[in-house]
Protein backbone atom coordinates (compact mmCIF):
# COMPACT_ATOMS: atom_id res chain seq x y z
CA UNK A 1 0.00 0.00 0.00
CA UNK A 2 0.90 3.60 -0.64
CA UNK A 3 -0.25 6.45 1.13
CA UNK A 4 -3.22 7.23 -0.91
CA UNK A 5 -4.27 3.47 -0.23
CA UNK A 6 -4.14 4.45 3.31
CA UNK A 7 -5.65 7.92 3.55
CA UNK A 8 -8.30 6.20 0.50
CA UNK A 9 -9.27 3.76 3.52
CA UNK A 10 -9.62 6.34 6.19
CA UNK A 11 -12.42 8.34 4.60
CA UNK A 12 -14.91 6.87 6.07
CA UNK A 13 -13.30 7.33 9.43
CA UNK A 14 -12.15 10.61 9.43
CA UNK A 15 -15.01 12.52 8.14
CA UNK A 16 -16.44 14.82 10.16
CA UNK A 17 -13.37 14.68 12.29
CA UNK A 18 -10.65 17.60 12.67
CA UNK A 19 -7.92 17.31 10.59
CA UNK A 20 -5.11 18.83 9.91
CA UNK A 21 -3.28 17.52 6.83
CA UNK A 22 0.70 17.75 5.57
CA UNK A 23 1.84 20.03 2.71
CA UNK A 24 1.76 18.88 -0.67
CA UNK A 25 0.74 15.55 -1.81
CA UNK A 26 -1.08 14.16 1.42
CA UNK A 27 -3.40 17.44 1.77
CA UNK A 28 -4.01 17.49 -2.41
CA UNK A 29 -5.13 13.68 -1.62
CA UNK A 30 -7.24 13.79 0.95
CA UNK A 31 -8.90 17.33 -0.95
CA UNK A 32 -9.37 14.95 -3.87
CA UNK A 33 -10.80 12.08 -1.65
CA UNK A 34 -13.17 13.70 0.54
CA UNK A 35 -12.66 17.34 0.68
CA UNK A 36 -14.86 18.39 3.99
CA UNK A 37 -14.96 21.63 5.68
CA UNK A 38 -13.48 19.79 8.70
CA UNK A 39 -10.02 19.61 6.65
CA UNK A 40 -7.43 22.25 7.27
CA UNK A 41 -5.08 21.53 3.81
CA UNK A 42 -1.26 23.07 4.80
CA UNK A 43 -0.37 24.68 1.42
CA UNK A 44 2.88 25.63 3.13
CA UNK A 45 5.25 25.15 5.92
CA UNK A 46 6.58 21.83 5.80
CA UNK A 47 7.20 20.35 9.01
CA UNK A 48 4.16 22.03 10.69
CA UNK A 49 0.88 19.72 10.18
CA UNK A 50 1.88 18.42 13.71
CA UNK A 51 2.56 21.73 15.73
CA UNK A 52 -0.56 23.20 14.09
CA UNK A 53 -2.77 20.16 14.99
CA UNK A 54 -1.35 19.88 18.69
CA UNK A 55 -2.01 23.77 18.99
CA UNK A 56 -5.37 23.26 18.25
CA UNK A 57 -6.06 20.27 20.71
CA UNK A 58 -4.71 21.94 23.65
CA UNK A 59 -7.20 25.43 22.45
CA UNK A 60 -10.15 23.30 22.75
CA UNK A 61 -11.78 19.67 23.27
CA UNK A 62 -12.67 18.05 20.37
CA UNK A 63 -10.41 15.33 18.89
CA UNK A 64 -7.86 16.65 16.64
CA UNK A 65 -6.02 14.08 14.00
CA UNK A 66 -3.04 15.38 12.05
CA UNK A 67 -1.79 13.45 8.96
CA UNK A 68 2.25 13.93 8.75
CA UNK A 69 4.65 12.15 6.04
CA UNK A 70 7.92 10.98 7.88
CA UNK A 71 10.04 13.49 5.66
CA UNK A 72 8.16 16.44 7.69
CA UNK A 73 8.42 15.32 10.77
CA UNK A 74 12.17 14.97 10.40
CA UNK A 75 12.48 18.07 9.18
CA UNK A 76 10.69 19.46 12.30
CA UNK A 77 12.02 17.06 15.00
CA UNK A 78 11.10 19.49 17.76
CA UNK A 79 7.41 18.85 17.53
CA UNK A 80 8.00 15.49 18.94
CA UNK A 81 9.37 16.16 22.36
CA UNK A 82 6.68 19.13 22.66
CA UNK A 83 3.92 16.56 22.22
CA UNK A 84 6.10 14.61 24.49
CA UNK A 85 5.96 17.59 27.12
CA UNK A 86 2.74 18.64 25.71
CA UNK A 87 0.30 15.98 26.93
CA UNK A 88 -3.49 16.04 24.81
CA UNK A 89 -5.92 13.79 25.28
CA UNK A 90 -7.72 14.99 22.18
CA UNK A 91 -4.81 14.63 19.79
CA UNK A 92 -3.75 12.19 17.46
CA UNK A 93 -0.40 12.00 15.18
CA UNK A 94 -0.88 9.94 12.38
CA UNK A 95 2.94 9.78 11.08
CA UNK A 96 2.64 7.70 7.47
CA UNK A 97 5.81 6.86 6.70
CA UNK A 98 6.72 5.91 3.37
CA UNK A 99 10.41 6.52 3.54
CA UNK A 100 10.70 8.72 1.17
CA UNK A 101 10.07 12.32 0.59
CA UNK A 102 6.98 11.55 -1.28
CA UNK A 103 6.10 15.51 -2.82
CA UNK A 104 9.58 16.50 -4.33
CA UNK A 105 10.23 13.26 -6.21
CA UNK A 106 10.86 10.20 -3.30
CA UNK A 107 13.94 10.80 -2.69
CA UNK A 108 14.87 8.38 0.51
CA UNK A 109 14.76 9.95 4.45
CA UNK A 110 16.47 8.98 7.12
CA UNK A 111 13.46 6.98 8.37
CA UNK A 112 13.77 4.55 5.55
CA UNK A 113 17.48 4.16 6.31
CA UNK A 114 18.47 3.21 9.96
CA UNK A 115 16.24 5.97 11.77
CA UNK A 116 13.10 4.91 13.92
CA UNK A 117 10.80 7.52 14.56
CA UNK A 118 8.70 5.25 16.83
CA UNK A 119 11.52 5.23 19.07
CA UNK A 120 12.95 8.82 18.14
CA UNK A 121 8.70 9.44 19.91
CA UNK A 122 9.52 7.48 22.59
CA UNK A 123 13.01 9.18 23.27
CA UNK A 124 11.29 12.29 23.76
CA UNK A 125 8.55 11.43 26.37
CA UNK A 126 5.40 10.72 24.00
CA UNK A 127 3.65 7.96 26.05
CA UNK A 128 1.29 6.47 23.32
CA UNK A 129 3.04 5.34 20.57
CA UNK A 130 2.27 2.92 17.76
CA UNK A 131 3.61 2.03 14.66
CA UNK A 132 1.79 -0.50 12.40
CA UNK A 133 1.60 -1.88 8.80
CA UNK A 134 -0.45 0.06 6.40
CA UNK A 135 -3.34 -2.47 6.32
CA UNK A 136 -2.85 -1.99 10.26
CA UNK A 137 -3.75 1.78 9.90
CA UNK A 138 -7.31 2.15 10.26
CA UNK A 139 -8.14 0.04 12.64
CA UNK A 140 -5.21 1.99 14.91
CA UNK A 141 -6.44 5.38 13.84
CA UNK A 142 -10.03 4.07 14.79
CA UNK A 143 -9.29 3.01 18.96
CA UNK A 144 -7.17 5.94 19.05
CA UNK A 145 -10.42 8.35 18.22
CA UNK A 146 -12.23 5.86 20.62
CA UNK A 147 -9.97 6.35 22.98
CA UNK A 148 -9.07 8.90 25.91
CA UNK A 149 -5.23 9.62 25.55
CA UNK A 150 -2.95 11.37 23.30
CA UNK A 151 -1.62 8.64 20.30
CA UNK A 152 1.27 9.03 17.74
CA UNK A 153 0.71 6.29 14.82
CA UNK A 154 3.41 5.64 12.58
CA UNK A 155 1.90 3.82 9.86
CA UNK A 156 4.48 2.24 7.76
CA UNK A 157 4.14 1.70 3.63
CA UNK A 158 5.54 1.60 0.80
CA UNK A 159 6.62 4.71 -1.24
CA UNK A 160 4.59 6.07 -4.55
CA UNK A 161 2.21 8.89 -5.63
CA UNK A 162 -0.96 9.18 -7.79
CA UNK A 163 -1.38 11.79 -9.69
CA UNK A 164 -3.78 14.58 -8.33
CA UNK A 165 -5.25 17.55 -9.33
CA UNK A 166 -3.88 20.72 -7.20
CA UNK A 167 -6.04 22.35 -4.68
CA UNK A 168 -8.59 24.91 -5.79
CA UNK A 169 -9.64 26.34 -2.75
CA UNK A 170 -8.16 30.11 -1.64
CA UNK A 171 -6.49 29.86 1.60
CA UNK A 172 -8.21 32.00 3.35
CA UNK A 173 -11.32 30.17 2.81
CA UNK A 174 -9.41 26.99 3.56
CA UNK A 175 -9.26 28.54 6.79
CA UNK A 176 -12.32 30.07 7.28
CA UNK A 177 -14.15 26.89 7.02
CA UNK A 178 -12.05 25.08 9.02
CA UNK A 179 -12.43 27.61 12.01
CA UNK A 180 -15.97 27.24 12.00
CA UNK A 181 -16.05 23.60 12.08
CA UNK A 182 -14.10 24.18 14.97
CA UNK A 183 -16.43 26.21 16.52
CA UNK A 184 -19.02 24.77 15.79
Amino acid sequence: MIRSDILKELVPVLSDQLVVTNIGLPSQEMHMLDDQPTNFYMLGTMGLASSIGLGLALAQDKKVIAIDGDGSVLMNLGTLPTIGNNECDNYILLIIDNGSYGSTGDQTTYSGMKTSLAEVARACGCAHVIECSAEETVAAVTDAIAGDKGTIIISKCESGNIPVPVIDKDPVMIKERFMASVNA
